[in-house]
């Protein structure tokens, strides 16, 4: 008799940013399947996907092409180590990353997950100066709200207090510049020369910018320009720039990369997240010549830093499958479609209501946010929770959300359907009325 996956969870697991006393209070809801954009549970009901199960996936569950790369690369090898060897998956994956990446980039460096690929970022950045003999230049510039993951290094950067104040004596400190947002900021903080007095000096290494879009912070879209400011600051002040495209790449914000939008090269820049299409572990940082001939001359310029899943030639052969995909299927011009055909849906149906403050949106990354006073934009009482009870309530009608605070978040797959973001905006439009 096979054991009880509710009660085998509630036994053992540790969910993450996850109440836990109140997930022991509800009916947990247990996947047990998917197909296309939908999730199916163990009762066999079926949930559209509304935040590609945390903004990993592109081209929905069960996609035949992916399924296909990694059952082949099974049949030659799940694993080798890059420390020391290369692999045909890696190597192949890193060219194709090349080859659609904003120039100067030219070289991959692999690791596992979004936060690895920040920390790899930092790590290369203060070497780099080392290198050079820039001694001075040790710190880094991050924006408010900024998120950037859950690693140290990361934290370090990070600038939302609910997730990072615990941990602050374990971090550096990081100068921080304003997040450009007109509604929660002051009308200065949409230049980008608000960064300027941070970046002046022979201190900063690199700034680290979510390029137009911060995730976490609840879809913080940045004014246009903005991004192509920052980097033109960078440059002036001979300061590295690392774009965290973790949430933003792979087609997100009808760019394949966030930042080729404003016509952006960044020195640096971190992926993870969809970089194999939403199926294995995969990250990846990508740096210019200039930073990795830095590293050549001798032993002790070695980067020391590595993980033992670096480049695992499955995640690899699903991270060129994906690739592919976008070719093959016109998938920007299809995001652009249908980022369009959302914001039509979110003015008819949420814009009207009262409790909705503000809807955020680039491309498929959509933010709504909701107030008790739309004039004054007042909250709600936290202890409401009223994003998560909405979400609960989408849930009912076949629809998973992830909130942030009272943010609810829409990102689903790239394979979505003009019907199906139908479907999302009218459980979220009803849920809204029905809670608050």
């Amino acid at each position: 008799m096979t054991a009880d996956p509710v009660a085998l969870d509630r036994r053992h697991l540790w969910h993450p940013f996850t109440p836990m006393r109140l997930w022991a209070e509800e009916e947990p809801l247990i996947i047990a399947a998917g197909e296309g954009n939908y999730l199916i549970d163990t009762a066999g009901r079926r949930y559209l996907d509304g935040v590609s199960s945390l903004w990993v996936n592109l081209h929905g569950h069960r996609c035949a092409a992916l399924d296909d790369a990694v059952r082949e690369q099974l049949g030659r090898i799940a694993h080798s180590t890059l420390l020391g060897l290369g692999n045909v998956p890696a190597a192949e994956l890193a060219a194709a990353l090349i080859a659609v990446a904003p120039a100067p980039l030219s070289r991959v460096f692999y690791s596992d997950s979004g936060s690895t690929a920040v920390e790899v970022a930092l790590k290369l950045a203060f070497q780099y100066w080392q290198h050079r003999g820039r001694l001075r230049r040790t710190r880094f510039v991050a924006l408010a709200d900024a998120y950037h993951g859950d690693t140290i290094g990361a934290v370090s950067l990070g600038g939302i207090d609910l997730f990072h104040r615990l941990f602050h004596p374990l971090l550096f400190q990081t100068l921080r510049a304003p997040c450009p947002h007109p509604y929660r900021y002051a009308d200065g903080a949409l230049s980008p020369e608000a960064c300027r007095e941070a970046c002046l000096g022979e201190e900063v290494a690199a700034v680290i910018v979510e390029p137009r879009v911060q995730g976490a912070a609840g879809i913080i879209v940045h004014p246009p320009g903005y991004l192509a400011g920052v980097a033109a600051l960078c440059r002036r002040h001979d300061v590295l720039l690392i774009c965290d495209e973790v949430a933003t790449g792979f087609g997100r914000t009808g760019e394949l990369f966030a930042c080729q939008s404003e016509g952006v090269s960044p020195d640096l820049m971190t992926l993870a997240k969809g970089l194999s299409g939403g199926y294995l572990p995969l990250a990846a940082t990508l740096t210019t010549e200039a930073i990795f001939e830095a590293f050549l001359d001798g032993p002790e310029r070695t980067f020391f830093h590595g993980h033992s899943y670096t480049g695992n030639p499955l995640a690899c052969a699903a991270g060129l499958a994906s690739l592919r995909l976008f070719g093959e299927r016109d998938l920007l011009a299809q995001v652009r479609s249908r980022a369009c055909r959302a914001r039509e849906l979110l003015a008819q149906q949420l814009a009207p209501i009262e409790a909705v403050g503000e809807i955020r949106q680039c491309g498929l990354m959509i933010g709504v946010e909701l107030v008790a006073d739309r004039q004054t934009r007042r909250p709600f009482p936290p202890e409401r929770r009223l994003g998560a009870a909405v979400c609960r309530a989408a849930r009912a009608q076949g629809v998973i959300l992830r909130p942030l605070g009272d943010v609810l978040v829409i990102v689903p797959p790239l394979s979505i359907t003009d019907d199906e973001l139908a479907t999302i905006v009218g459980a979220i439009a009803q849920s809204i009325r029905a809670t608050v």
